[in-house]
């Protein structure tokens, strides 16, 4: 198998964690690659100028000539370690929120996580005075809006689980998350100002998303008919039509874990920790994940 075939599978087979990564790199390498050819005929100009098309201005009056800049920033990165630090992030904390509320939700919590983060940065910048001489030429870029999304997101839905950190120990998400908040608070002043601010922005929507999908609320229905609107461009359509006699349909029958036993299971989690469940319980979240 080609390298370029086992990405593909990769791609395919891989829950939803596993394809934001792979499209975060392969588009940082795309463009690496491409800046050195530019730079190799004394053209960086020019790929400087396309790149600002696909990062997110603060100037309303250029965001509405490049609306979609509000998706294709966060699949940009300024360097190496700002894309690793990003992923790393994104595949820790990303993979626990995958496996308890499956694909849908994670592609949510990340996109319009970062969407949301995105919209926080454009309003702070043309709000505030510290900015007011800043706005003009200000683009923002990253990851982390969305992936801060995915941490809080993962903290707020199970605030007690633990994780060991090096040469610190088993620490909750809940003050992994707090703490990740704090320092980009308190960074703002300290440069880089729009990056900490969509970072706090994604981070809120990460919170909301989770008390709205334990709510009587009806937008995660909305944003679930939205993403499966979406999704659905994308999946191949097959030309095989397979006839069901229906004595072969099933119901109530057919393994699926309901909502209600979706929902004791994560509050039993938020209590006494993953540790608690029975296996049973710990099958009737796999099951959930796939879903």
């Amino acid at each position: 198998m080609t390298l370029l075939k086992e990405l593909k599978y990769k791609f395919q087979q891989g829950n939803a964690v596993v394809q934001i990564i792979l499209v975060n790199v392969l588009v940082y390498f795309t463009f690496s690659l491409i800046g050195l050819f530019f730079f190799l005929f004394n053209q960086t100009d020019t790929l400087s100028r396309f790149m600002q098309w696909l990062m997110l201005p603060a100037a309303v009056p250029n965001f509405i000539w490049q609306p979609w800049s509000i998706f294709s920033y966060m699949f940009l990165h300024e360097g190496f370690f700002h894309l690793l630090f990003n992923m790393l992030w994104l595949y820790w904390l990303g993979n626990l929120f995958q496996q308890y509320l499956g694909n849908s939700k994670t592609y949510q919590a990340y996109i319009i996580g970062g969407v949301f983060g995105g919209l926080v940065y454009m309003l702070a910048y043309n709000i505030f005075p510290a900015f007011s001489n800043q706005v003009a030429n200000a683009y923002a870029l990253g990851a982390s809006a969305g992936v801060l999304s995915l941490v809080v997101a993962s903290a707020t839905l199970l605030p007690e689980y633990s994780i060991q950190l090096f040469l610190i120990g088993q620490v909750r998400l809940k003050y992994i998350a707090l703490i990740s908040v704090l320092l980009d608070l308190i960074s703002i002043p300290n440069g880089n100002a729009g990056g900490h601010i969509a970072h706090v922005g994604g981070a809120a929507f990460g919170y909301l998303f989770i008390k709205l999908l334990y709510s009587n609320s009806s937008i995660p229905g909305f944003l679930d008919a939205i993403y499966h609107a979406v999704s659905s461009w994308f999946k191949p359509k097959s030309n095989l039509h397979i006839k069901h006699k229906s004595k072969v349909v099933k119901n109530a029958s057919s393994g699926k874990p309901n909502q209600l036993e979706i929902d004791a299971i994560l509050d039993k989690i938020s209590k006494n920790g993953y540790e608690s469940l029975s296996q049973k319980e710990k099958d009737i979240l796999f099951k959930a994940s796939k879903s």
